[in-house]
């Protein structure tokens, strides 16, 4: 998204057919399959001086849409347990702790189905 020459948010997404994350996905581009069944949102990401102004809502809802248009079964993420309210306004629905283990961190995969 952008204001102007801004880039104001931005998020990092793959296609696959894989219903969680796993840490290979972000940097192994054998799990990107065109004709998924998910949309794995891999990041998203707000440039701080665009913080909390609804740029990430925005795009994330667009994510959502294109998701829904493109036959996809439904959208997955990981986030970390501060994040998790945030994603369930989407609709998210969290199926725990994650065996995601990014940066030694305890992550929690979220789940939006179709």
């Amino acid at each position: 998204m952008r204001d102007g020459n801004n880039i104001t948010a931005f998020i990092n997404e793959s296609v696959t057919n894989y219903d969680t994350i796993y840490d290979e996905m972000n940097h192994d581009p054998s799990f990107h399959h065109e004709d998924g069944l998910y949309q794995a949102i891999l990041g998203v990401n707000t440039d701080p001086l665009y913080q909390n102004q609804g740029y990430a809502s925005k795009i994330m809802k667009q994510v959502i849409s294109d998701a829904k248009k493109q036959g996809r079964k439904g959208c997955i993420l990981t986030c970390k347990k501060e994040l998790i309210a945030y994603y369930q306004k989407f609709g998210f629905k969290n199926y725990g702790i994650s065996k995601s283990s990014l940066a030694n961190q305890t992550w929690y995969d979220l789940k939006l189905l179709f």
